[in-house]
């Protein structure tokens, strides 16, 4: 793509005021590679638009689960983290099994002080948030 055709339908992404600038490849009048920033194309910002909807209300779901008490406070912030359970297990360095196990809130209330704290650092939150959570 050259230069002068990269797109710019500035568009705000997620949230706010959280616009998304990207680096692009592009070639100059030359025909050399360089790198130009742009915002992004409609069709483009659209899905990204979509996704973040979709992720957001997969987070919004997942509290209410919590709040009901049908899940533990780390699958809340599991899914506001962007994680599966593959992931967080591999950050707890725990197996998949067991993760799951405590994903269920009689699995969470068995949870020790250090699997506590070690959950509570990954997610970069106090222990008091998985303990006590307001969501």
């Amino acid at each position: 793509m050259k230069k002068e055709e990269v797109p710019h339908d500035k568009k705000i992404i997620h949230g706010e005021d959280n616009s998304l600038v990207k680096v692009l490849y592009v070639t100059d009048q030359q025909g050399k590679y360089e790198t130009t920033q742009y915002e992004g194309w409609e069709a483009e910002n659209l899905a990204m638009s979509q996704a973040w909807d979709d992720i957001d209300e997969r987070i919004a779901q997942t509290r209410e689960k919590v709040i009901r008490g049908e899940v533990s406070p780390i699958a809340y912030f599991m899914e506001k983290n962007l994680m599966d359970l593959p992931t967080l297990a591999s950050y707890v360095g725990s197996w998949k099994f067991f993760v799951k196990k405590h994903l269920t809130p009689s699995g969470f209330k068995k949870l020790n002080a250090s699997k506590l704290k070690k959950y509570a650092d990954i997610f970069n939150i106090p222990v008091e948030e998985l303990t006590h959570f307001k969501g």
